[in-house]
């Protein structure tokens, strides 16, 4: 990695090309995020519908704030405190501000890699630990918790996170997600353990290999009975979020009145919770606000066409979340397909049992024709057979967001494949290096700020920084190791990473246009790329982006308010399990949410009354010294000395 020297100057690192810098602003915004999160909002509204209002944020909110982080970063040279300080001293508190948000999250996102490194360890048993229930104790029967859920439920809940009750019940740590909490912390630290030098080398595969293993998902899904079930309801918007249109169609004996919803699909642009969703989505897989970027684009030379690194880094990064929608929803229609098929032969053998048909009679392509026909001959004794109900619906209502879609949804999918162990395999070191590139900009998030504070002496080189930084936060994170782990991981994803990022954002915004200045930016801009911006990115700074991420604040923070927060316990006690027992966080956990999502931007107005107060009791101490009616700078000469 070259440097650039100058005299009296502090050596500054730069890219040893521009395939290093882009692949590592793209790892950084495509995360674990876009894998989990982007296809279960696809698919509760509806692809079709939802990229509509999801298009609408990228453009007039992702792609400009976006532009202006890499931009202010590459000519200004500095990670986010020194950015925000040049402007003003006032602004100093935004850069610390994004340095506490890197750090938070940096702590809970590492946690979930563990957890991608324990499943990824147990990959390699054949048969896979969650495809089956364990015995009990006694070693007469399975454990009787696993059979009332699922052997994947069974093995995240009680193998993995060992989950307490409820928050309140700490449990103890758990050692083995304490080594894999270190192991992942150790992967971080080798990484960057030369700063962007071997960052630089790593996301040759961090970045690339994600790609990789979504293309071979998505062609072995496509080929897997079932994939075109699971595309289509990918695409196909949730029926209970739209407007039912009643049509009466006159029947030749009746009146059929049937629920038309497909005209409608567009209805569901009037939930005001589809674009909160969509444009809270953008912005987060974005990672925007977070300084990463400001400091990856601060190592680039000044003239570079930011404004092309940005389109592309924004574009990439919403291609990769469609991407994986097509590839994550043709494996799941798959294990819908499969479900259903089990459901059905499970049916036909207690039918066949019953009424006594001979075997092969019943097929699944006639079981629907069989069941009409035996509910007209012989209704008394059809009911009397205990028949699950088998709707392919149903079972591809089984989807899942976050770690649901990953650790329980995923996996049974995973089961069902033929050769499941290399599937298990490729798929958690896929997660593995998506988190890991994103943790690379959450890291230097950190040590950027930390440097431009001059916190730590110059004598000390970056390797022990690096290390004390991953030290700190390894045993901060001891606390998801614990049987109440997983709730915590929740109130950290939850909290830290939205209010304070909007808010980080809003004045980052307000920074660049209104206290730097549209035109000195227009130049600054002109410098770098050749071309001043357009009216595009001029009306996007000045008033549709700032405006946006007001109402998406407003928004988001009116709906959290609208209910006391709660979270979903697994309870093996509760009467409606293996369903997820709704209980609301306690006082004390509430308190502690609040403070999660008011320290990170407290050092805002903190850091400008600081200014403020320090910046008056220096014009105070001038005006003293400058008092005309003080005789002190002169010097009367002694009576003696004169004679």
């Amino acid at each position: 990695m070259d440097k650039t020297k100058d005299s009296g100057v502090e050596e500054r690192p730069k890219w040893d090309n521009k395939v290093q810098y882009l692949l590592t602003c793209i790892g950084f915004a495509v995360g674990l995020g876009n894998v989990w999160r982007f296809p279960y909002l696809c698919q509760i509204y509806g692809g079709g519908a939802f990229l509509i209002p999801y298009l609408i944020a990228l453009v007039f909110e992702g792609l400009p704030l976006l532009y202006l982080e890499l931009a202010i970063g590459q000519r200004l040279r500095m990670g986010s405190i020194g950015v925000w300080t040049s402007i003003s001293p006032l602004l100093g508190g935004v850069g610390i501000a994004s340095m506490l948000v890197s750090f938070l999250v940096a702590i809970f996102y590492n946690t979930i890699l563990a957890w991608v490194l324990w499943y990824f360890f147990h990959s390699f048993q054949n048969p896979l630990p969650w495809s089956q229930c364990p015995l009990d104790e006694n070693l007469t029967g399975y454990n009787v918790e696993c059979v009332k859920s699922t052997p994947s439920n069974y093995f995240w809940y009680r193998e993995t996170l060992n989950v307490t009750p409820d928050i309140e019940t700490s449990g103890s740590l758990h050692w083995w997600l304490v080594i894999c909490l270190a192991s992942a912390w150790c992967v971080v630290y080798v990484c960057f353990i030369k700063g962007i030098a071997s960052i630089g080398k790593a996301v040759y595969v961090t970045a690339t290999f994600p790609y990789l293993v979504l293309t071979i998902f998505l062609i072995r899904g496509l080929t897997l009975p079932g994939a075109t079930d699971g595309l289509v309801y990918l695409f196909t918007p949730d029926v209970s979020l739209t407007t039912c249109c009643y049509v009466r169609l006159h029947a030749a004996h009746d009146d059929l009145t049937l629920c038309v919803f497909a005209p409608l699909q567009w209805e569901i642009l009037k939930n005001p919770q589809v674009w909160l969703d969509a444009f809270t989505q953008i912005f987060f897989s974005l990672s925007l606000a977070f300084g990463g970027l400001i400091a990856f684009s601060s190592y680039n030379p000044e003239r570079n066409n930011c404004e092309r690194d940005a389109v592309l880094v924004g574009v990439i990064n919403s291609a990769t979340s469609i991407y994986a929608a097509i590839s994550i929803f043709s494996i799941l229609g798959f294990k819908a397909t499969t479900a259903f098929n089990s459901c059905v032969k499970e049916n036909i053998l207690a039918l066949t049992n019953h009424f006594d048909i001979s075997d092969q009679n019943i097929t699944a392509d006639y079981y629907d024709q069989w069941v009409e026909y035996l509910n007209r001959t012989s209704p008394g004794e059809l009911a009397s057979v205990d028949l699950r109900h088998c709707d392919l619906q149903t079972f591809l209502d089984q989807s899942a967001s976050g770690t649901g879609l990953a650790f329980i949804v995923f996996t049974e999918a995973v089961v069902e494949m033929p050769g499941s162990q290399i599937w298990a395999i490729l798929f958690f070191v896929m997660l593995f290096t998506l988190g890991l590139s994103s943790m690379f900009g959450n890291i230097e998030g950190v040590l950027r700020p930390i440097k431009d504070l001059k916190l730590v002496p110059k004598w000390m080189p970056n390797e022990l920084l690096t290390a004390v930084v991953c030290l700190i936060a390894f045993l901060t994170a001891l606390i998801f190791t614990m049987g109440s782990g997983n709730y915590w991981v929740e109130v950290f994803n939850s909290y830290v990473g939205s209010v304070p990022l909007l808010i980080i954002a809003f004045f980052e915004i307000i920074a660049v246009i209104y206290g730097r200045g549209m035109k000195t930016f227009s130049e600054d801009i002109y410098f770098m790329t050749g071309n001043r911006p357009n009216i595009f990115w001029k009306a996007c700074w000045m008033v549709i982006s700032p405006v946006m991420l007001l109402v998406v604040l407003v928004a988001y923070v009116g709906f959290q308010a609208q209910t006391h927060p709660s979270y979903p316990a697994w309870n093996p006690a509760y009467e409606l399990f293996p369903k997820t027992e709704m209980k609301p966080y306690p006082d004390w956990v509430f308190a502690i949410i609040v403070l999660l999502v008011v320290l990170p931007v407290i050092s805002i107005p903190l850091v400008a009354l600081y200014q403020l107060v320090r910046s008056r009791l220096k014009r105070s101490s001038a005006l003293i010294d400058l008092n005309p009616y003080c005789n002190d700078g002169f010097e009367v000469e002694p009576q003696e000395q004169r004679a």
